[in-house]
């Protein structure tokens, strides 16, 4: 089955999907490896793993595209794609569509930010009108050639503009197309509700620890109305507490020994990143040496 029809599968159900976010294409197979049905390509966890910066609209598409190409090949599951803004008008976004399909992902979230955009949780955050996001989205649906292929609109509208904004918009993305709604940030479970009891089509949740909006569970979410959730900040932020955990006991110590418990064993982790697979292709195909 195709990865795209598979998700369409996942969001047609009525369990929430959890995708949680990776920033590399490691930390994706993890994702994968512990049993989730799909995985989000995180854009702020790109930003700070491919150029150790901030998510504010530093990436440009070929770098995107060439780390969701290595997501989608490194797991079997559904890859859900950040595409923040499309990168530019109408025609940057059918040809980003095209390349983020080409690069095997199942879908892309695309947001109604001026550009450079910023992370959704961050203030000073500007929107476009909305009648250039509406032709995004019709641009972005009629540029993908599998009609499976998931168009996820996202508007930043809630944080300047206010929830009517954000859900007028929202209906208006629908209404254009969009096959899930994402609309960012709202701050309290009673614009949560209001959220997710206005459409028709799967809304997405965003958890992001330390974020604008109250952190809860898949289950609560599920309750509320969301058809997925993601959660995107979360493996950047626990391996930048580990790594930086152990560069200091290095520098202290001179050592890692008494960090061992903690790491992932040697044989373990070669076993993850597929090197049984690899010997066994060598032992099929390499040529014994005279």
């Amino acid at each position: 089955m195709k990865k795209t029809t598979r998700l369409r599968e996942l969001l047609a159900q009525p369990q929430i999907l959890v995708a949680p976010g990776a920033h590399d294409a490691l930390s994706a197979k993890i994702v994968a490896k512990a049993g989730f049905d799909a995985v989000y390509f995180t854009g702020y966890g790109q930003a700070a793993s491919h150029l150790g910066g901030p998510d504010v609209g530093l990436m440009t598409m070929t770098e995107m595209v060439m780390r969701a190409r290595n997501f989608a090949a490194a797991v079997d599951v559904p890859v859900i794609a950040d595409g923040d803004t499309g990168f530019g008008n109408v025609i940057n976004v059918m040809r980003t569509v095209q390349e983020y399909e080409a690069a095997g992902v199942a879908a892309i979230q695309l947001e109604d930010q001026v550009a450079p955009k910023k992370c959704g949780h961050m203030t000073g955050r500007q929107v476009v009108p909305l009648e250039e996001m509406i032709g995004k989205i019709k641009a972005a649906v009629s540029a993908r050639k599998d009609p499976d292929f998931v168009i996820i609109a996202r508007t930043d509208a809630r944080t300047n503009l206010g929830i009517e904004e954000a859900l007028r918009r929202g209906k208006a993305f629908a209404e254009a197309g969009a096959d899930v709604l994402f609309i960012e940030s709202p701050e309290s479970l009673e614009e949560m509700k209001l959220i997710t009891s206005s459409f028709d089509i799967p809304v997405l949740a965003n958890m992001v620890e330390g974020g604008r909006t109250p952190l809860m569970t898949a289950q609560d979410l599920q309750e509320l109305g969301y058809g997925l959730v993601i959660f995107p900040t979360s493996s950047t932020y626990i391996t930048a507490q580990a790594v930086t955990r152990v560069m200091q006991e290095l520098k202290a110590s001179g050592t890692t020994k008494a960090l061992l418990d903690e790491m992932i064993p040697f044989q373990q982790f070669n076993e993850l990143v597929g090197l049984p697979a690899v010997r066994e292709i060598e032992d099929k195909f390499l040529l014994p040496s005279k």
